[in-house]
């Protein structure tokens, strides 16, 4: 990289935080499926679940309409039910929590690991009581939760294990792929994930039980195979044998799921590259940590979360945000801790300091730019920029 030199912010072209990674593949698999008749769930579907079952090793999987409705469905495929408890983690984005209370239980918080921002296995373990069913570690950025700790301590309770993975499709632990580690695990395909399906999520899992209760539970909780009801070798008859909701994926989104796994090796490359090249030019500024790495683990980096040091900048992290703004480099916050919504002040009562690690890792961090068409000139304005930043603002 050419040598850098501090300036004055100033308007350049924008670098968006994130872009999807498209072309006509995606036009051609939607296409298809517009001119095939199925517009809603059909042979696409069918086609792109057998795609993710196969990449991380799972027996059975289940497309739904966003990873929020797969979070909710494996809840209640797993007896979750009014007046249960489960156990996650605040550093999460809203969905996590809703999809609990949506079954009338109860999100019980556990802080998380400062250096990993992940559930705490200790955390979580002291947090369980005889109303605990589930715990529900959130893969954070697209690093692994320590399953090897989580795994054990659900098991000595007999309770499940539902892994919030809407940023983890890529991830493994060893050689075990995100998605046939725990009893059940939730993707995100919305349209800032590595995989995408504009909106989308899907429930991967070994137990053929729990599939067929959430594929039943996605559509009004009408017979198996109900869609077939509008094929040659379908019925007009059907049965709702319980409650369900409207969570099915359509063939369109699936068809844009297909062609994105097609080129979800080269995304995932592309992405690993970026992130590595981050760390490699940001390592030596003692203002930064940077993400991280634990051995034994592959990270799908969905994003590159950079944090702030206390203390040695002369700006906050608000109006770091703000430089980065003005220098045309957009960047967000993942994630802003949950226990300190409003909501669930309101209704919980949770104050300021119930879970420090997350309020503190939270206030200091920044979320950069990372995405496959992000061209080496911007990202090294990116660097430029923070190189700069460090510079002019250190005390």
């Amino acid at each position: 990289m050419k040598s850098r030199r501090a300036s004055k912010p100033h308007r350049r072209a924008f670098i968006p935080f994130y872009v999807p990674w498209t072309n006509g593949d995606e036009i051609v698999e939607a296409g298809e499926a517009i001119r095939s008749g199925w517009l809603t769930t059909g042979p696409k579907v069918t086609q792109f679940e057998e795609r993710i079952r196969r990449m991380v090793g799972a027996r059975h999987a289940v497309a739904l309409n966003s990873c929020t409705a797969a979070l909710h469905l494996a809840l209640a495929a797993s007896g979750v039910s009014h007046g249960d408890e489960v156990v996650t983690s605040p550093y999460t984005f809203a969905a996590t929590g809703e999809a609990i209370l949506y079954l009338g239980a109860r999100p019980v918080f556990a802080d998380i690991d400062p250096g990993t921002l992940n559930l705490d296995p200790a955390a979580a373990e002291r947090a369980i009581t005889r109303r605990t069913r589930v715990i529900l570690p959130v893969h954070i950025a697209g690093l692994p939760c320590d399953m090897d700790a989580i795994g054990p301590i659900a098991a000595k309770r007999r309770i499940r294990v539902i892994e919030d993975a809407a940023h983890a499709l890529g991830a493994a632990i060893g050689d075990r792929p995100i998605g046939s580690v725990g009893d059940v695990t939730c993707f995100s395909f919305y349209a800032t994930k590595n995989l995408t399906t504009g909106e989308g999520g899907m429930i991967t899992t070994d137990d053929r039980r729990v599939a067929q209760r959430v594929r039943r539970l996605s559509l009004h909780g009408l017979t198996h195979d109900a869609w077939k009801r509008y094929t040659r070798s379908g019925s007009w008859r059907y049965d709702v044998v319980e409650m369900g909701y409207k969570y099915n994926m359509t063939d369109v989104a699936a068809g844009l799921g297909l062609a994105q796994s097609r080129k979800f090796g080269a995304i995932q490359n592309r992405r690993a590259s970026l992130a590595r090249r981050y760390t490699r030019e940001l390592r030596g500024q003692e203002v930064f940590d940077l993400p991280a790495e634990p051995r034994g683990t592959r990270h799908a980096w969905h994003l590159y979360v950079l944090r702030l040091r206390p203390g040695l900048l002369r700006i906050s992290r608000d109006q770091t945000i703000e430089y980065l703004r003005e220098l045309g480099i957009g960047t967000s916050v993942h994630f802003l801790p949950l226990h300190l919504h409003s909501f669930y002040r309101r209704v919980f009562g949770y104050r300021r300091g119930s879970y420090p690690h997350t309020e503190r890792e939270s206030a200091r961090a920044i979320s950069l730019p990372l995405y496959p068409g992000l061209s080496m000139r911007s990202q090294d304005r990116v660097i430029e920029a923070l190189l700069d930043l460090a510079r002019r603002y250190r005390r």
